[in-house]
């Protein structure tokens, strides 16, 4: 049973940075599928990025392309999401997941059977 645990959340002005880190509980992590979701007050809990167990695949939902980077590090448990030039409009619960797929990044929310308690994100304005 994986779990994940992330941090990096808090309160910055809009335009400035934050980085997520999320920690895997066990060492076959490198075989596992990752991503970020997010949920904000009153929404669904939506994609934000998502990386393939390998690394070699990355996929953003369009609302942080060239904003946001995922990344993982081969043989280390944690995966990262850079963001940069925060707005107001992602301010939100932000979570880790895991899965088995083992195809190119997956995006669909379904296929992740782990998931973190999340870390909260707040863009001033």
């Amino acid at each position: 049973q994986v779990r994940l645990v992330e941090s990096g959340g808090g309160l910055v002005q809009a335009g400035n940075s934050l980085r997520l880190s999320c920690e895997a509980s066990e060492r076959s992590f490198d075989s596992y599928a990752m991503a970020w979701f997010r949920q904000a007050p009153g929404k669904e809990r939506e994609i934000v990025a998502a990386i393939s167990w390998s690394g070699d695949s990355t996929n953003y939902a369009d609302s942080v392309k060239g904003r946001f980077a995922i990344s993982r590090a081969s043989g280390e448990s944690t995966v990262h999401l850079q963001m940069s030039n925060l707005k107001p409009e992602d301010t939100a619960v932000y979570y880790c997941a895991a899965s088995t797929f083992t195809g190119t990044a997956q995006t669909v929310r379904r296929y992740y059977s782990y998931w973190g308690q999340g870390t909260k994100v707040t863009v001033s304005s």
